[in-house]
């Protein structure tokens, strides 16, 4: 069965004969069917993001495999978590089809290479969740991956915008985005990859959340790694604490430039010293520590 994605949409067959605000009409229009398709995932997102709880806290990794645009979106979340969770390195894994040249432009075959796929899967362990992300629901290089990985014991997860793709057997959790067929056919970039965007979003916020890495809705475990992040730093400071700017800076001087024991000496009036022991006592979570040091675990 084709899958949708490679359907023609019969919203968008006189797209090329109207003008362009027209064309961004409908563009726009499509855009607008993705968010509702993936609150419709939520259930099997949620799975998703509980088992790579499960397998964080049990020092296992997370794995994103994709092809394409699958590939270069999950390269990108992967890549963002480091600046703005301080993930540590390693925990979570991109695997783009034909590594860092695909990356730019094209790679002939590679995506087609089940033992591409596997090859990369190899450090997987038991341990781990591998998440594969494939529009169509059939990538061979995903499906190595996913193979490779089930092999391993590790938790399998599909990310596709085919309800009935081929690669679900493979999938411990299928997580299916029905988003239709595309504007242009087969343009996968556009509507599934948007969806892919939205959940990869969802679920390493949410994984982050879930491991202590926010409190609140403010990002604590922020590295600033260059003078807009600074600035958010000693902002986040001052909003959660009411102190003055020279106090933040202050505290994070003494904390040697990290928020979290900085925030909770400002909270609490603990040294430095006493907030990085609640903190790790705390395994990060703020609001334990603050818990921990007698005061309010309130934003």
């Amino acid at each position: 069965m084709t899958s949708p994605t490679e359907q023609r949409n019969p919203r968008t067959l006189a797209i090329d004969a109207v003008g362009t605000s027209e064309i961004l009409q409908l563009v726009n229009n499509e855009d607008a069917r993705v968010a509702g398709a993936v609150g419709l995932v939520i259930p099997e997102l949620t799975k998703a993001v509980d088992a790579a709880v499960e397998a964080v806290r049990g020092g296992g990794r997370v794995h994103y495999f994709g092809a394409g645009t699958s590939g270069r979106l999950a390269v990108l979340d992967a890549a963002e978590l480091l600046p703005t969770f301080h993930t540590p390195e390693g925990l979570v894994v991109a695997h783009h089809a034909g590594g860092m040249d695909a990356l730019l432009r094209a790679v002939e075959n590679v995506e087609d290479s089940e033992d591409g796929g596997a090859e990369d899967a190899a450090a997987v362990t038991g341990q781990d969740i591998v998440i594969g992300l494939a529009a169509s629901g059939s990538t061979p290089y995903v499906a190595g991956a996913l193979k490779a990985a089930r092999a391993a014991g590790a938790t399998t997860v599909l990310v596709t915008s085919n309800p009935n793709a081929p690669l679900a057997p493979l999938a411990d959790i299928v997580i299916a985005a029905d988003t239709g067929p595309e504007v242009i056919a087969g343009s996968t970039r556009l509507k599934a990859g948007t969806a892919q965007k939205l959940i990869l979003n969802s679920f390493s916020t949410t994984l982050m959340i879930k491991l202590g890495r926010t409190w609140s809705n403010l990002m604590v475990d922020l590295v600033a790694t260059n003078k807009k992040l600074r600035g958010r730093m000693l902002r986040i400071l001052a909003e959660a604490t009411g102190a003055d700017e020279q106090a933040c800076e202050a505290a994070l001087a003494a904390a040697e430039g990290e928020l979290k024991p900085a925030l909770v000496h400002l909270l609490t009036g603990a040294t430095i010293p006493a907030a990085r022991a609640a903190l790790e006592t705390a395994h990060g979570r703020v609001a334990e520590a603050l818990s921990t040091l007698g005061t309010s675990p309130s934003a």
